[in-house]
């Protein structure tokens, strides 16, 4: 498996794929879905943050976006991995990427929000160092699914 950037319209594609796959079978696609899923490229990458891909056999078989919202701060969103790659570490190494990509884009913290039925992913944020915050650490965002959200302190 190779880790890379969002580079083409079939990448784009793919990352919109991918996440209306696992938020549709769980939730429903909401205004801010749509908005970053129909152009990731303007919604994340132009403003500062990326898209990371896996690939396998040239497939994209997993993505993750890092979108800035502060001065030193970015949110880990779209995170999806292809179920029949599942259980296969695609997400470790897509998270572990994005603390590495957050860190060359000059963040000290990392934020993201989450939902309990997601308890693979919630279980690995925490793997790697991302703490639950409390109701009065954050400022809710624009998903009615999330009721978890976190933090890595990169400094």
């Amino acid at each position: 498996m190779v880790l890379d950037d969002l580079r083409t319209p079939a990448d784009a594609r793919a990352f919109r794929e991918l996440n209306e796959q696992w938020i549709t079978e769980i939730f429903a696609l909401e205004d801010e879905d749509r908005r970053q899923l129909e152009d990731p490229v303007g919604q994340l990458v132009e403003p500062g943050g990326a898209v990371l891909v896996a690939r396998k056999d040239d497939a994209v078989v997993g993505c993750v976006g890092i979108a800035r919202t502060h001065d030193g701060v970015v949110e880990i969103v779209k995170m999806a991995v292809d179920p029949r790659h599942r259980g296969h570490g695609t997400g470790r190494r897509l998270l572990l990427a994005a603390i590495e990509r957050a860190r060359a884009l000059g963040a000290v913290r990392i934020e993201l929000e989450s939902n309990r039925k997601l308890d693979a992913a919630v279980h690995l944020y925490e793997e790697l160092g991302f703490r639950h915050l409390g109701h009065d650490e954050y400022e809710p965002g624009p998903y009615a699914r999330a009721d978890v959200a976190m933090a890595l302190d990169l400094a």
